[in-house]
């Protein structure tokens, strides 16, 4: 026992000294650098120093389980943990979960001579004596171990440079307070400290001591940039620990009370804090909420500009297999900066007019064909504002126009947010954000982030539809080399026939030259035929020009020529004189009806129904046929060569709607998978009737034709 206490002494002694040395050192090199003042890093140094070799003296003199010894310990540990607050305070950004960790390990190293001066100066019963050693042990090791954590935090977080300077002292510390981890691990376990190990501490330091003369010449100042995500584990850590904490005293403090109820109240608080972790841990709305709560009290800004960028970019440039198609991943994008679950994208279509373009996790949002009012791709063209639908409901947003905001986004409980994406002073789109987890207001950093975010995806947006329009012109001119075939074809037959016509001349007379003549008469008429069946429908007809007409005897002449083939049904409510060109409205309801005929059962009708709206009339073909997709619909039913039809060429449908908006008209679709289709087109009426039209009915009438 005398030999360990030896060991301390001389020990302990020559750490004090050595210390001390180096602190010394220090001032002198100081004091030769005249004119320059020490910056307050080497001001903190000297300070950890001095404690340290004050803590040594006090273990030598007194003894290292003495309780100045222990608030010499302390003082020592506090002077270190400043040190290490001192780097961070040099860095660039500075998180205040970071400086919240600090002080709560300085509350931690507060309480730890309170407790071992009230178990020095108190005389307790066993149970509360070994109560008061195991807290004082629980309070060293969550010190030691937190200290470790932001040691570990600092030197990860370094530059290059700052890295190889920390690495001297950062190693040395780590080293001191491993061993002390070690040493209170020990004593906890066995109810007291070891002798030996305290004794042998003062051996350790001596080996550390020249690592912190090292740290004291280093030729610069440190620079770190600190992470968030560093931040934010160091938090996550410090509340793990605060859990086990939590849960070790209170059960230390039920079984020093002892007794039955004592030891089933144990047991029910182990699992009931278990139960209460596991159910908040996963809960993607509890994490959310701290996140939020973690970046409001602890952050100077709200984002990480460099890793939301990083997302941003990893979001929209990565396609390929598996990832979801390019217009949810732009709601994605602006989606991810809010924490927004769920999103819309409403784009211009080829009408002009805002309409649903994508979903993102948000299938229950009804939004119409006209997605908007007729104010609002001027008003968000003209400003760019982010609306912030919570505050409009409320009436407090007085300088939003409330008559650009479409009446079903405003009913809509879970629309959170409106970002336009703007490009060059055109608006390329609408991102209509859902509520985030979390329930929050919009401040000027999101709105900043949210509006330059904006700005990028209209630039993606305007250069995928410029990408869209080369593929088409692509395909046009795809299709015009195959009409050149088609083409040599026609003048191929035209070349045979002629030749037949010239020899009728001399060889109509025999018989062998007949029958050849008719082979290949019959022979061309197949091919022109074939050839007719492939054109018909995809050469635009000339037309008669704008005028008033009746539009049920159009309808009534497309109807009867395919009614030959498929049941059609019409019906007519009233007159209906439509101002528009009656050929290209014969060829529109030919293809249109044609469709619906094709995409429904032998047995089921196609419907055909006129109408007025307003100024308008409208002609419905309504079919319950296999119907088409969303994204069909949306995406790829007006586009040329694209056709659900195994043997179609894609034009139908592309020619109807340029028709029909040569007409100063419009076509609204609407369709589900499996139950049918509707087309509805949009003419404007005729503002007087002519009263000598000799097909102007002037009765009512509903007609089936079958």
């Amino acid at each position: 026992m005398a030999n360990w206490a030896d060991i301390s002494l001389w020990a302990h002694s020559g750490a004090a000294a050595l210390t001390l040395l180096v602190a010394a050192w220090l001032v002198r090199r100081w004091a030769s650098l005249r004119g320059t003042r020490p910056s307050l890093g080497d001001a903190a140094l000297l300070l950890a120093l001095l404690a340290t070799s004050l803590w040594a003296f006090a273990a030598a003199s007194m003894g290292p389980s003495h309780p100045v010894s222990g608030l010499g310990e302390s003082l020592r540990n506090l002077a270190w943990l400043a040190f290490l607050f001192q780097m961070v305070r040099s860095a660039r950004a500075q998180p205040r979960t970071v400086t919240a960790v600090y002080l709560a390990l300085m509350l931690v190293l507060a309480g730890q001579p309170v407790v071992e001066h009230w178990m020095a100066g108190a005389t307790l019963p066993a149970n509360l004596a070994a109560l008061a050693f195991d807290t004082a042990m629980l309070l060293r090791m969550i010190f030691v171990v937190g200290a470790l954590v932001l040691a570990n935090n600092l030197y990860s977080v370094a530059d290059a440079e700052t890295r190889a300077s920390l690495r001297v002292p950062l190693t040395a510390l780590a080293a001191m307070w491993l061993y002390d981890l070690n040493l209170y691990a020990t004593g906890y376990l066995n109810g007291g400290l070891s002798n030996d190990m305290l004794a042998l501490r003062g051996v350790l330091m001596i080996f550390a001591v020249p690592f912190f003369a090292l740290a004291a010449n280093r030729p610069g100042g440190w620079k770190l940039t600190l992470s968030r995500k560093i931040a934010y584990r160091s938090l996550s850590l410090f509340a793990i620990l605060g859990y086990l904490v939590t849960m070790i005293a209170v059960a230390q403090l039920l079984r020093a009370v002892g007794g039955t109820v004592a030891s089933g109240a144990q047991v029910l608080l182990v699992l009931g804090m278990s139960l209460a972790a596991l159910i908040l841990l996963p809960s993607d709305r509890f994490r959310a909420w701290f996140k939020v709560k973690a970046t409001k009290h602890f952050f100077q800004h709200r984002y990480d500009y460099r890793a939301e960028w990083i997302r941003f970019t990893e979001t929209i440039g990565r396609p390929g297999d598996g990832t979801a198609p390019f217009h949810e991943r732009v709601i994605k994008a602006a989606a991810d900066i809010s924490d927004s679950p769920a999103g819309l994208l409403l784009a211009p279509g080829d009408n002009g007019r805002l309409q649903l373009q994508a979903r993102f996790n948000w299938p229950t949002a009804d939004v119409p064909a006209q997605a908007c009012t007729a104010g609002t791709i001027g008003y968000f063209q003209a400003t760019g504002r982010i609306v912030e639908l919570d505050a409009l409901r409320a009436g407090h947003d007085k300088l939003t126009d409330v008559r650009a905001i479409p009446d079903w986004v405003l009913a809509e409980s879970n629309a959170w947010a409106i970002v336009p994406l703007v490009h060059f002073d055109r608006l390329a789109g609408l991102v209509v954000l859902s509520r985030p987890l979390v329930e929050r207001r919009l401040d000027w950093e999101d709105l900043d982030l949210l509006r330059l975010v904006g700005r990028q995806l209209a630039s993606y947006l305007a250069e995928a539809r410029s990408q869209e329009a080369l593929r088409e012109a692509d395909q046009f001119d795809e299709f015009n080399r195959r009409m050149a075939f088609v083409m040599h074809d026609i003048k191929n037959l035209v070349s045979q026939l002629s030749l037949v016509a010239r020899n009728a001349e001399r060889h109509a007379d025999n018989p062998e030259f007949r029958a050849d003549m008719i082979a290949t008469l019959q022979n061309s008429v197949g091919k022109m035929n074939t050839l007719i069946r492939r054109l018909t429908g995809y050469a635009r007809a000339t037309g008669e020009g704008l005028r008033a007409f009746d539009a049920e005897r159009v309808v009534r002449s497309v109807v009867t020529d395919k009614a030959r083939r498929h049941s059609v049904i019409v019906s007519s409510t009233q007159r209906l004189m439509l101002m528009a060109d009656p050929v290209q409205l014969e060829q529109v309801l030919s293809h249109l009806i044609q469709n619906a005929i094709d995409a429904s059962r032998a047995d089921t009708p196609v419907y055909v129904s006129m109408a007025r709206d307003g100024l308008n009339g409208v002609i419905e073909i309504v079919d319950h046929g296999s119907g088409m997709s969303a994204e069909f619909v949306r995406a790829k039913l007006f586009k040329p060569f694209i056709s659900s039809k195994a043997d179609g060429f894609g034009i139908g449908a592309y020619e109807a709607r340029l028709l029909v908006e040569a007409m100063h008209g419009r076509i609204e679709v609407e369709s589900r998978e499996g139950e049918g289709s509707r087309f509805t087109i949009h003419l404007p009426l005729a503002t007087r009737i002519d009263a000598d039209d000799p097909g102007a009915p002037s009765l009512q009438l509903t007609a089936k034709v079958s």
